[in-house]
């Protein structure tokens, strides 16, 4: 399957959403590549390397129903960037590389219901994605997006579809952020919330 959409595993920015990503099997598939790609081409340079590989986690997305699964996800995403981040530089690895991918990961991996676009824990509330982009090297620009209102946007684009008026009056639709942060050294992502 990941082979139909192999130039876009190849691109470390390149996103991927997985609406019942379960234990996270098709996810991880996607990271190994992306982690692959990230080593084969800044591995001389650990900054360089810790870089894309935040940018590789954070463009990986996930949602499932059960709390177990989202936990075993997130586990199994982690390990397996901890794993090759420990086989390339050893004893120089950097907890605050590491604290940056599990906070990337417990907002990009949610526990929820991808058809009510809402959480499954007791408060219900609206699914939350947090987009992190790259600026001037080394900063992540986090803007926070409710899942619904990404959906909005994106169906409006479909040519063709129930929404082609809107398509055609305004191709460039995007999705309002609900929540905007200061930029912050892709090392230090965990410290803004």
């Amino acid at each position: 399957m990941l082979d139909l959409v192999k130039q876009e595993t190849e691109r470390i920015e390149s996103r991927f959403l997985e609406p019942a990503c379960g234990t996270g099997n098709f996810l991880i598939e996607i990271l190994r590549r992306k982690l692959n790609i990230v080593a084969n081409r800044y591995r001389k340079s650990q900054i360089e390397f810790e870089r894309y590989a935040v940018l590789a986690v954070s463009s990986i997305y996930g949602i499932d129903i059960l709390e177990d699964n989202i936990e075993a996800c997130r586990k199994r995403l982690f390990e397996l960037f901890e794993a090759g981040y420990k086989k390339l530089y050893k004893e120089n690895i950097k907890e605050e590389c590491l604290d940056s991918i599990k906070f990337i990961l417990s907002r990009n991996i949610i526990w929820g219901d991808a058809l009510t676009l809402k959480t499954v824990d007791d408060k219900h509330e609206p699914i939350v994605f947090s987009e992190w982009s790259s600026v001037n090297g080394k900063m992540i620009k986090r803007r926070d997006f409710t899942y619904g209102n990404l959906l909005e946007a994106e169906s409006s684009k479909v040519p063709g579809g129930l929404f082609e008026d809107v398509y055609e009056s305004d191709p460039a639709f995007l999705p309002t952020p609900i929540k905007e942060f200061p930029l912050v050294h892709f090392l230090r992502i965990s410290h803004v919330e």
